[in-house]
């Protein structure tokens, strides 16, 4: 039985919340009201939560997480 949850996951929904917030920054709102308008209603994560998101480097840590995937399995072959 696998896991429910793990880093991976979670570092993909990050990306998605910080990619939803760069479609509505370079609008002119500020990042409260998008916290308001779009990300809480879609999300419904904590202002806290969300402004922890802004500052993971989520991209570079799922690379990260998926090259060690691929070179485990290189090293089980």
């Amino acid at each position: 039985m696998g896991k429910g949850y793990n880093k991976k996951n979670k570092y993909k929904k990050i990306i998605r919340v910080q990619e939803e917030y760069m479609k509505y920054i370079n609008s002119g709102y500020t990042t409260i009201y998008i916290y308001k308008n779009f990300i809480y209603p879609q999300f419904l994560i904590s202002k806290a939560t969300f402004y922890n998101y802004l500052a993971v480097p989520a991209q570079r840590d799922l690379k990260r997480i998926e090259k060690k995937k691929d070179d485990e399995e290189e090293s089980k072959d």
